[in-house]
């Protein structure tokens, strides 16, 4: 089984991932990156370690990983739904930069930390939150990790949102809810965030279908995206605002509220869906997923 992260083999970890870097730079920059990286586990100054982590990307350049599948699959047994595939060489060494401080005291690497986040530039701080899910003392993360929801700069907010197992794993109730509703307010992606069925919860149905009057009082639309999570929670208090959307111009929105209605126990859903059963077939026919709702909405492959 995949490990979770607070039970992550830091020096298996480690070696992947100089291992995948040595295989994307040239000789003369790998040795000059496992140096610092050597140094970094010894007793480096913290001017040592901002340094070395704002020159990172010198010595790597930002060229996408493009990780094999067998790294692909590495990754995943190292930490479950760690995704780096997406990640570029220099937001790797830079990782690997703050790994290289994991051996030390926990209050140490966890103020050292700190400074990294304080003090980063905005290419510095997206490789410092998409580290979150492989950091050690996650526990104690959250906050930081809750700070890059809140912001409205969008690269952070996706560092910690997209393909990040992080907030899934150690976000609270109220906290998953505003990764959910932040995304929705920002018109960022919601398939691509880990966990959204999985965490989906009765407060934050109410919480998104509050925002949806909001948004139509406003003579605005809605995301489609914004059913995923309110389907399985639909009550009969909700149908009005399924039957508006099974109505919509757009098929997107009328797959969306399907696919919703599909998730849900409830028995007028099945009569609504009886009713719909052209657009039913329609969907189940086209194999259409939560997915394939996304990526239509962010015109996305």
């Amino acid at each position: 089984m995949p490990a979770d992260q607070r039970h992550l083999d830091q020096s298996k970890l480690q070696e992947t991932v100089l291992s995948w870097l040595q295989k994307r730079l040239d000789s003369e920059n790998f040795q000059t990156l496992k140096k610092t990286y050597d140094s970094l586990k010894g007793d480096a100054e913290d001017w040592e370690v901002f340094s070395s982590f704002s020159r990172a990307s010198r010595y790597t350049g930002k060229e996408p990983l493009k990780l094999s599948g067998e790294e692909i699959s590495k990754a995943e047994s190292l930490r479950s739904g760690w995704m780096p595939s997406y990640w570029t060489t220099d937001q790797l060494a830079r990782t690997l930069i703050i790994l290289g401080l994991a051996e030390r005291e926990k209050k140490e690497f966890l103020d050292k930390l700190d400074k990294l986040f304080t003090s980063s530039d905005l290419g510095e701080g997206v490789a410092l939150y998409q580290s979150l899910p492989v950091l050690p003392y996650p526990d104690e993360l959250t906050d930081r990790a809750a700070e890059g929801i809140r912001t409205n700069i969008t690269s952070i907010f996706n560092a910690v949102a997209h393909r990040n197992p992080y907030p899934a794993d150690f976000f609270d109730d109220n906290a998953w809810n505003q990764v959910i509703l932040k995304s929705l307010f920002m018109g960022s992606p919601i398939y691509l965030i880990q966990g959204v069925d999985e965490r989906a919860n009765e407060p934050l149905a109410r919480i998104l279908v509050e925002y949806a009057h909001e948004r139509w009082s406003a003579g605005r639309e809605v995301s489609p995206e914004l059913w995923r999570s309110v389907g399985p929670f639909i009550d009969e208090t909700y149908i009005p605002d399924v039957e508006k959307e099974l109505t919509h111009d757009n098929p997107v929105h009328r797959h969306a509220t399907v696919l919703a209605l599909m998730d849900s126990n409830l028995k007028a859903a099945d009569r609504i869906l009886k009713s719909h059963d052209s657009l039913r077939k329609e969907v189940e026919s086209k194999n259409i997923t939560w997915d394939d709702i996304g990526k239509a909405v962010h015109n996305s492959d």
